[in-house]
């Protein structure tokens, strides 16, 4: 199979019939299959979605509310395409894009290609501002420069759309995730329409999960594999000065000094303790960091290709 398209929806029952229609219409000559995924929808949105599928379409329904993510994860584990794409079920996103964005991939040698809302149709200060500051951080903080994180049109490899290990709410650091694993990475500029249907689910409170994401990517960009370089970069040099001012206050109270009420000491034990524990929990995320790799029998690293030469099958010996 070509093409697996992946679209979460909750809540969108007036938007799946011109969904439906929208992406036969875009896929046209192309052998795919659609995945929807409903994510704990309260509305007809299942029952409609029942009614217009047929044999292309496999429709995953949770039994409650799971968030986008865990819903791109299901339903990306389900698809046999070799390329995968998504998008949201808002009609936002244009399923025209994808065999553009497909042909971009192909011809371009790109793992992953991202779209770019060039005309966004959102609201100024409660969508694009926020979006633009985040895009912003995202890309000087990881090193993956895009200009817009937050679109879920997307298309992928399969290879890389499997490995993407998507927990949480980090969609939008799907390319950061690609990223990780070694993907090519290219954007191009997609179509954005304004919601006519159903309500946004997106808000101005989800800032502050964006940057507690953020932090979590900083991290496994980094450190996934060798935890104790941050914890033990900051620990010893924490306890090494505790240390050195315990030893410094025992001093003072040799020579009968009182030590007891000085803010020194204070700061003395803070230090000590907090490098201790800042020691021990490298440790302990060195443990679990190898029991997660040997326990599943996963591989810190990913090979692209492993080439054998031929034998030589020319003559050489001589006469």
């Amino acid at each position: 199979m070509k093409l697996s398209v992946v679209i979460p929806v909750m809540n969108e029952e007036d938007n799946i019939a011109p969904l439906f229609d929208a992406v036969r219409k875009a896929l046209i000559g192309i052998d795919y299959e659609l995945i929807m995924v409903d994510d704990g929808s309260t509305d007809r949105t299942v029952e409609r979605m029942k009614e217009l599928a047929d044999e292309r379409t496999k429709i995953i329904v949770f039994n409650r509310n799971f968030g986008q993510t865990t819903a791109m994860a299901a339903g990306i584990e389900e698809a046999q395409g070799d390329l995968i794409a998504t998008l949201d079920g808002d009609l936002q996103n244009d399923p025209a894009d994808i065999p553009m964005m497909i042909a971009k991939l192909e011809t371009g040698g790109w793992d992953l290609v991202a779209g770019r809302r060039a005309k966004r149709k959102d609201g100024m200060f409660l969508r694009k501002i926020p979006s633009k500051i985040a895009n912003a951080i995202i890309r000087k903080t990881t090193g993956v420069y895009l200009h817009d994180y937050g679109c879920t049109l997307k298309v992928f490899k399969r290879d890389v759309a499997k490995n993407l290990g998507l927990y949480g709410e980090l969609h939008r650091f799907i390319p950061v995730l690609a990223k990780m694993y070694g993907a090519k990475i290219t954007e191009v500029d997609v179509r954005h329409h304004p919601r006519i249907h159903g309500e946004s689910k997106y808000g101005i409170g989800r800032t502050f999960r964006v940057i507690s994401d953020l932090l979590l990517m900083l991290f496994m960009q980094k450190y996934r594999t060798k935890p104790m370089h941050l914890f033990g970069t900051l620990g010893v040099p924490m306890l090494s000065i505790g240390l050195l001012i315990d030893a410094y206050m025992f001093v003072l109270k040799l020579f009968g000094e009182s030590i007891g009420q000085r803010p020194l000491l204070t700061l003395g034990v803070l230090l000590t303790l907090g490098g201790i524990q800042l020691i021990t929990t490298g440790f302990v995320a060195e443990l679990i960091m190898r029991t997660y790799f040997e326990s599943q029998n996963k591989k810190p690293y990913t090979i692209k290709e492993i080439y054998v030469g031929k034998a030589n099958t020319e003559d050489t010996s001589s006469s």
